[in-house]
């Protein structure tokens, strides 16, 4: 009888409590248990696992592999996916295996590449995949030239933090003076170049911005689980055109993406973003993580959160073709209970029984139950 899976997931985004739903109906039928640790003790990830705890606060990258590695020795993680502080831990992997955890994340040479956009964007150009034009801003002259030579080519100028993740300070830039136009509505990426200039000119330190011409739809992301032969198992694209998504396997967004993941050592899962500049795709962005969308490949018949885990595990699931791919969907937000109190129930030490790989019904007085904005339900568009 296989031994059961124990898989940590450390301060990740809400959407992957459908991550941990798949590894717990993994197709091996094999028992999981899910340990989950946050700073917010009212994210849903905690409630989702077997077992979870608050993080502690103010740890130093350095300070904080110290207090992963005693987790994964305490709580016997076989697996762990780091999403805080993923480039102090994977440089660090040799610890946590000699503690007996795999850890489901890329080479530190990735992660470096990876972590800042423009690095990034030089790196992939080297190899032959197209990059929108771009520029390093820091400073308010730095933004108006680069603005200006943009709009000269007749496009839109936006920006973005050269480090970041999910949209976070993405702006697209107007000219249009500031109206009673703007407060109609629910805010917009929108904003007014002179407003921008103002801010930068007011701030005591620069700033570290990319600025690039505004990229249109589609948006397809491409999902890629890749062993450390730096041979991809799968590589799926989710497309994007408005509120309407689905799936596709044009090599013309798969063959780049598989370029990036096998070429660059983005090990496990990885998510590569293209959108059209003109009439051809370029890269937008490359999440050397599992996306928070990675569980709607389950449309297309596949579960990939459990390809990695056995993967990660040394068992080879070699390549993976999607059996068919879904039909065209939309995201919703849903309802996710939570627990009843702030802080959950804990394993006290490693001496007890692992808890079964579902969680038990619940004893104490009915959740509460909220709104996840950022946690999807898939429906017909």
């Amino acid at each position: 009888m296989l031994s059961r899976v124990r898989v940590w997931l450390n301060r990740t985004y809400a959407e992957n409590v459908f991550f941990m739903d798949q590894l717990r109906r993994n197709p091996s039928d094999r028992a999981v248990e899910i340990h989950a640790s946050h700073g917010d003790p009212d994210s849903p990830v905690l409630a989702a696992a077997d077992t979870a705890e608050l993080e502690p606060d103010g740890l130093s990258p350095a300070a904080y592999v110290e207090y992963a590695l005693a987790q994964c020795s305490r709580r016997g993680i076989d697996v762990f996916v780091p999403r805080l502080h993923q480039a102090a831990i994977v440089a660090h992997r040799a610890e946590f295996e000699a503690v007996g955890t795999a850890l489901l994340a890329p080479t530190p040479e990735a992660v470096a590449v990876f972590e800042d956009k423009a690095t990034a964007y030089e790196a992939v150009r080297s190899v032959g995949v197209p990059v929108p034009p771009w520029w390093r801003v820091r400073t308010a002259h730095e933004l108006v030239a680069a603005v200006e030579e943009l709009e000269a080519d007749g496009h839109r100028a936006c920006f973005k933090p050269a480090a970041g993740a999910g949209g976070v300070g993405f702006r697209v830039i107007t000219r249009a003076p500031f109206s009673l136009l703007h407060l109609n509505g629910f805010p917009g990426p929108h904003v007014q170049l002179d407003l921008v200039v103002d801010a930068l000119e007011r701030a005591d330190h620069p700033v570290d911005w990319l600025v690039m011409p505004r990229l249109e739809q589609p948006e397809v992301s491409v999902d890629c689980l890749t062993g450390t032969d730096n041979r991809v198992r799968l590589a799926v694209g989710r497309t994007k055109n408005g509120r309407r998504r689905g799936f596709t396997l044009h090599e013309q967004w798969l063959e780049p993406a598989r370029l990036i993941a096998e070429g660059f050592g983005l090990h496990h899962l990885s998510n590569i973003q293209f959108r059209m500049f003109g009439d051809r795709p370029v890269l937008l962005d490359v999440n050397a993580r599992p996306a928070g969308g990675l569980h709607q490949l389950s449309l297309c018949g596949v579960n990939a959160p459990w390809a990695a885990v056995r993967l990660a595990l040394g068992e080879d699931p070699g390549e993976i073709v999607p059996p068919f791919l879904g039909q065209d969907y939309t995201v919703v937000s849903g309802l996710r209970p939570l627990r009843p109190v702030s802080l959950p129930a804990q394993r006290v030490d490693e001496t007890e029984p692992l808890l079964p790989a579902v969680p038990a019904p619940a004893t104490e007085p009915a959740p509460e139950v909220t709104t996840e904005a950022g946690t999807p339900a898939t429906a017909r568009a």
